[in-house]
């Protein structure tokens, strides 16, 4: 799947890049760590619109959060990966938001970002209640939506 699909994905998604060379022994430490830069998957957390700065012209973008790093339940770093529709990479979607699963969003409007993915609601608003996201937005992943991906990876391919 090119990048240009993965971007319509439902936010919350995972999924899966990859440039298609073979994965390294794991005795060669420093070419998997290389592979692994342009192989490997992430959850969708935010999608950007193409924009204009001045005469330069960016394609949209969406950005995957591939993992956190911390000890004690704390986390120290968060590694997020940006991505854009012109990337060369293969795409795949491993597994769409659950139908009824809850997006928790930092904000509301096009700059959102997805900060979590609860089983339901009482579950999002509990999750919420433990962490301060004065501005956060619920949004509940439904039917349709999934379908409509389905249709929009169809129609593109």
């Amino acid at each position: 799947m090119s990048a240009t699909l993965a971007f319509h994905a439902p936010i919350g998604s995972i999924i899966a890049w990859s440039d298609g060379t073979p994965r390294p022994p794991k005795r060669h430490r420093k070419k998997l760590s290389a592979w692994q830069t342009s192989n490997s998957q992430g959850r969708l957390i935010s999608k950007r619109g193409g924009r204009a700065i001045g005469n330069l012209s960016m394609s949209p973008t969406f950005t995957l959060h591939e993992g956190d790093y911390g000890a004690g339940g704390v986390i120290a770093i968060r590694v997020h990966r940006t991505f854009s529709q012109e990337s060369g990479l293969r795409f795949t979607v491993v597994e769409p938001p659950a139908i009824g699963s809850v997006r928790v969003f930092d904000r509301a409007g096009e700059s959102a970002e997805l900060v979590h993915l609860a089983p339901h609601r009482a579950a999002a608003e509990e999750w919420l209640s433990r962490h301060g996201y004065p501005h956060a937005m619920l949004d509940e992943v439904t039917a349709d939506e999934i379908a409509a991906a389905v249709i929009e990876g169809r129609a593109a391919a």
